[in-house]
């Protein structure tokens, strides 16, 4: 015998109602958050395994993006999620460009690194 299938509209509707509890500055740093992580595995600075493994999941194209997208998303919302976590998110972003730039082989004229677009040059 098969399981009945589960009530798909009730857990969609579950799955609103939780996210409309959600302020929608707690889910702007939960996705800044995200990238913030994505990215600094990306540029080499995960910290699991034996000394320097990080170096194992060095993608600078890929964190290039990540820093990007995190760097539109910090400088757009900065006026709405509040000074506080503002700049939580921008120095985090800005410790990110460093990393970038140390991990790059072949460094970008200022202001052409990742995100540099949003942020103005970090050097």
């Amino acid at each position: 015998m098969s399981e009945q299938p589960t009530d798909q509209a009730g857990t969609t509707r579950d799955a609103t109602r939780d996210i409309a509890d959600v302020a929608a500055v707690e889910v702007i740093v939960t996705a800044a958050v995200h990238l913030m992580s994505a990215a600094a595995v990306k540029c080499g600075l995960a910290e699991d395994g034996p000394q320097g493994a990080g170096a194992d999941y060095l993608d600078l194209d890929e964190a290039r993006k990540l820093i990007t997208a995190l760097a539109a998303l910090v400088t757009a919302s900065a006026p709405d999620i509040g000074n506080q976590h503002a700049r939580s998110l921008r120095d985090g972003l800005r410790s990110l460009q460093l990393a970038f730039l140390e991990a790059s082989p072949f460094p970008d004229a200022p202001g052409e690194g990742p995100g540099e677009k949003f942020t103005g040059p970090v050097r």
